[in-house]
């Protein structure tokens, strides 16, 4: 039986070559340019780097005609600026793509703070400015966007109370570096956020000193009962910048962030937190709010923002008003206390068909998670005799992890903020008494003229 004759590589047909080489990895096509002429040729074929350039660089077809060059060149261009970010770009573009599409249709202001991509000569100068290195994903992420101005609202979120405002800008990496903290209990943090109205700033650490780990980021808590400042605690936000930030997006674009008033408000709203008595139903979200609590003393505050609405379909008779409330406040150490009082933060609000009433209250616990369930009671505009109750759903708050510091010093007394009253919306603010080092020092004229909503 003859043998079979030597089967060439160039005598092989194009396409399914083609569809093998489909399947390989931009560095395995890369190898194949090296084997013969015919592979050379056939690992440049258009069509399999159109498709890379899509998957690692999100690069469209009006991309590519801008550029003037191949897909095979395009994405040499691409992996040349920004291949050591491979691992993270696809996912943080997209991020910020989908951010931008989010505001520009619900808060177009901040749309007009976000700056530039910074460039890797900028971000070297700023790791020798500050003698760390950066993340890779924090890197890859500025390259996209050196964050935003510093205006207000910050793109990190915002939180308005009766007297008390917090809105966190995005800090650009030059600002950010200016406020990165050598001193004791903060060594080796630098800044992602700064909120002008409060001082408080979302931090990463950028090597794993004084019990923090490297790259998580947390907002510092001082120890109030030591006498050593440098006593500090964590409120502990994200295991490494790349969740921090597509976690925040995610949460934003998807809706599970409120937007009042152009402004995302870091409201979280359980699925289940809706309860229906009648025709009015009752829907709850929930905030942590660091900048008012502390671990030691344990001292976690809270704000709650609650929805009542009367459905359209009801009759014109079903029109009612609110008299009271009542809650049932259940503490993680088992602890249950009962509350009773007029109205919601101070107003009796009349319910119409179609109509919706909004109003945000706060209270402070002494135990990291607890649950809060009752009622309002109503009575009937057509017949004032006529009293009935509208449930509450149960609602959690629950504090986000946080780690206290490694060696904690002598302790001494100390008084802190009275607890609130559940709905009559006053406080007094404990002094914070925080050093977020020369970030107090920025600019405030960058602020001229902002605008900066009191109430909600």
């Amino acid at each position: 039986m003859a043998a079979n004759p030597e089967l060439r590589m160039d005598q092989l047909p194009s396409d399914p070559l083609l569809h093998v080489l489909s399947f390989l990895s931009f560095r395995d096509l890369i190898h194949c340019t090296y084997v013969s002429r015919r592979l050379n040729d056939l690992s440049k074929h258009n069509p399999l780097w159109r498709s890379l350039c899509s998957k690692h660089w999100l690069l469209t077809d009006a991309d590519r005609l801008q550029s003037g060059v191949s897909w095979f060149g395009l994405f040499k261009r691409y992996y040349t600026d920004l291949g050591r970010y491979m691992q993270y770009y696809p996912v943080l573009k997209r991020a910020w793509d989908q951010l931008k599409v989010f505001l520009q249709q619900r808060c177009p202001r901040m749309i007009a703070s976000l700056k530039e991509g910074a460039t890797e000569v900028e971000l070297n100068d700023i790791e020798a400015q500050i003698g760390c290195r950066l993340p890779d994903d924090y890197r890859c992420s500025y390259r996209i966007h050196n964050g935003q101005k510093l205006v207000i609202p910050g793109l990190m979120g915002s939180m308005s109370l009766s007297n008390h405002y917090r809105s966190e800008v995005l800090l650009d990496v030059e600002t950010a570096a200016g406020g990165f903290q050598q001193r004791n209990g903060m060594r080796r943090c630098l800044p992602l956020t700064f909120c002008f109205h409060t001082g408080l700033s979302q931090y990463m650490a950028l090597q794993p000193a004084e019990g923090r780990r490297m790259y998580e980021s947390f907002y510092p808590c001082p120890d109030q009962t030591a006498q050593d400042p440098s006593a500090i605690d964590m409120f502990i936000t994200g295991s490494s910048f790349f969740e921090w930030f597509t976690e925040y997006v995610h949460n934003v674009v998807t809706g599970e962030y409120s937007i009042i008033r152009d402004q995302i408000f870091r409201y979280v709203h359980e699925k289940d937190c809706v309860e229906t008595t009648g025709h009015i139903t009752v829907s709850v979200s929930t905030s942590f709010l660091p900048e008012l609590s502390s671990v030691h003393p344990p001292h976690f505050f809270f704000t709650y923002r609650i929805r009542i609405e009367m459905s359209s379909s009801a009759s014109p008779e079903a029109a009612c008003q609110l008299d009271s409330r009542y809650w049932k406040i259940t503490t993680s150490d088992g602890n249950v206390e009962e509350v009773q009082g007029p109205g919601v933060v101070g107003e009796f609000p009349v319910m119409t068909p179609g109509k919706v009433h909004e109003y945000a209250s706060c209270t402070t616990f002494s135990t990291p998670t607890e649950y809060m369930e009752g009622h309002y009671t109503f009575h009937s505009l057509a017949n004032k005799e006529e009293v009935f109750h509208v449930a509450i759903p149960r609602f959690h708050m629950i504090c986000p992890p946080f780690r206290e510091r490694l060696v904690r010093t002598q302790k001494v007394s100390a008084s802190y903020a009275s607890r609130f009253d559940d709905d009559d919306g006053e406080y007094c603010d404990g002094d914070g008494g925080d050093d977020f080092g020369d970030l107090r020092g920025i600019n405030m004229a960058a602020l001229e003229g902002a605008w900066c909503p009191r109430h909600i």
